[in-house]
């Protein structure tokens, strides 16, 4: 297990994002389509293993590839496994073992929760609502999702980080 979990969303076009996650042995690059509100699903299911959910999946559309990220509590830790399908049309409903593991790595939940909420403060803080929604065009911001994430990590994981501390409304400005 590593403490050193890198995690990026960064929106390249219109309606496509690039994501980015790493850890000390390797790393996974894509290119997320709009067609699915990915960054608000990541957040809801990131925040949702802060209750009694054991088990996650979150699903990108690449166009027509699709990358499921299976997100499994095991204490204080998350086994994060990602899985490729050729075809996301025909693979929604496939088991995850039917697609091909594309990265693995196991981390601690507070680790996960820090830098994908840090990600997407990174997003708002550089786009705004408006811009983002201009941006990604399908879906707006997920305010309340970064939100709700941001009160779990600091309740359970007692995160004493300074963009951590922020203004609920806006996470990287402090009140």
């Amino acid at each position: 297990m590593t403490g050193d979990l890198q995690f990026s969303w960064e929106l390249s076009g219109s309606g496509w994002a690039r994501c980015r996650i790493a850890d000390s042995s390797s790393e996974r690059k894509d290119s997320v389509s709009y067609c699915t509100d990915a960054l608000a699903d990541l957040l809801h299911g990131v925040a949702s293993l802060y209750g009694s959910s054991t088990v996650q999946r979150v699903s990108f559309d690449l166009e027509p590839v699709e990358v499921r990220w299976v997100l499994r509590s095991r204490g204080a830790n998350v086994d994060i496994a990602i899985y490729r399908f050729p075809d996301m049309h025909t693979s929604w409903d496939s088991p995850d073992e039917e697609g091909t593991l594309s990265w693995s790595s196991t981390q601690p939940r507070r680790a996960l929760g820090h830098v994908v909420m840090d990600a997407a403060q990174a997003v708002l803080r550089l786009h705004g609502e408006d811009g983002y929604r201009e941006k990604w065009v399908q879906h707006p911001f997920p305010v309340a999702a970064l939100q709700d994430l941001r009160r779990l990590h600091l309740r359970d994981d007692d995160c004493q980080r300074e963009q951590c501390q922020g203004n609920p409304r806006f996470p990287d400005i402090t009140s």
